[in-house]
Order: structure tokens, then sequence, then C-alpha cells
């Protein structure tokens, strides 16, 4: 049985689903300021690599890195749901199917105490 990241293309389509995914980031007033100062080249390559990870591909990423990644960025609830919000639009328009983006949106939430401050 292929993997989400199988059938949906593997990278060439994860890395456009990133890059259009920080494209609504970087308009949102919550979640722009996080990002202010990055390599966003740099960081679209990352997480091209966590999403296909999440989406059945090779793993790059243990949930303790995963957290040392995010420790410090003070990231709030709002500013996690917001993400997720603007992650799921992404999946939406890049037409995956909806059980493909509710199995993808579940990873990223059973990962939230690695990336949300104070949990």
């Amino acid at each position: 049985m292929p993997t989400i990241f199988d059938k949906y293309g593997g990278f060439a389509q994860v890395s456009g689903i990133v890059a259009a995914f920080y494209d609504k980031v970087l308009e949102s007033t919550l979640l722009a300021p996080y990002f202010a100062g990055v390599d966003m080249g740099l960081l679209i390559v990352h997480q091209s690599k966590f999403l296909a990870q999440i989406m059945g591909g090779p793993a790059v990423m243990s949930s303790e890195e995963l957290q040392r990644t995010h420790a410090g960025l003070q990231i709030t609830d709002a500013a996690f749901d917001e993400m997720l919000r603007l992650l799921r639009k992404t999946l939406e328009d890049f037409r995956l199917g909806d059980e493909d983006i509710s199995s993808l949106c579940g990873e990223i939430i059973a990962r939230r105490a690695y990336i949300v401050s104070g949990r």
C-alpha cells in the first residue's frame, strides 16, 4: 500500500506544498513575527523533510529534535492552531484527499506538546 508521500508525488510535491504553506504563514499577522530574520529557503527545505516524514517518507526528525528546535520560540496554542488551519487549507489547495488531510493534521496535532511552549 503506497504511503501518502508516494501517493502525492514524493519530494517534488511536498516542496511545493511547503512553499505555498509558508506564503500563507508569512501573510498571517499572528504567525509572520515568528519568522522575522529566518532564512526561509533553509526552513522550507527542513519543513519539506518533516512533512515528507509524517506523510510516510524518510524519517528525519525525532520528537526530541522537534522539541529542541522549537524551544525558546514561545509558540502559543493560538499560533499552533493558526498554523494547522493554514496547513489544512494548503493541503486542500493541493487537492489532497480529506482522509489524507485528516491523517496529516492528526500527526501534527500529536506533536503539539513538542512545538507549543510550556507544554
